[in-house]
């Protein structure tokens, strides 16, 4: 089937696997149409997001440590190994984070008062006025990226995508700790 047969509801995951049952039929490549996809929509959904928070003059970087320090509740602050635990990043990642975050005045670092070796990640004012208008709008994006699925459709996904990521962490335990794996939420 050549390229301008194919109907619109084939994408170019269905014709690699095509391919694939083509060229090696004692294959089954059907894995491809779910890593592949979930290689495209990250890449989509990123390229989206990153117009976002460009807007307000974050990174992906800057908006996930905010969120991070955001959804903790009040004072809003961690240290640079709970921001790397909760965020699964590493703490040189996230000092580096830090540093260019405190340039912006959207984090302050505070010294804790019990033990003058623990430094927190404290959101300033700014950040969190910050955070609170970008995570409006991330969410909004958010919804509008996923209009073609019913409520429905969307916790069916959640569900079937939460049960694919805990059958591989069963099929190798590293990839619970995969480095550089940013939740921006």
């Amino acid at each position: 089937m050549t390229t301008e047969s194919r109907n619109t509801d084939t994408d170019a995951v269905d014709a690699i696997i095509e391919d694939w049952h083509r060229e090696r039929p004692d294959l089954d490549p059907r894995t491809i149409g779910v890593f592949g996809r979930l290689q495209s929509l990250v890449a989509r959904q990123r390229a989206v997001q990153d117009v976002n928070y460009e807007e307000f003059g974050l990174t992906l970087a800057s908006f996930d440590v905010l969120a991070n320090l955001r959804r903790s509740g009040p004072p809003h602050r961690k240290t640079a190994g709970e921001l790397a635990s909760s965020s699964m990043l590493t703490t040189g990642g996230i000092t580096f984070r830090l540093d260019r975050m405190e340039e912006q005045n959207l984090i302050e670092r505070v010294r804790s008062k019990e033990d003058r070796r623990v430094v927190y990640a404290q959101m300033t004012d700014h950040g969190k006025e910050l955070i609170d208008e970008v995570i409006s709008k991330h969410l909004e994006t958010q919804r509008n990226m996923l209009a073609g699925l019913t409520a429905k459709e969307i916790e069916q996904l959640a569900l079937l995508l939460k049960k694919t990521e805990a059958s591989i962490v069963a099929y190798d335990p590293k990839a619970s700790s995969a480095d550089e794996l940013t939740l921006n939420v």
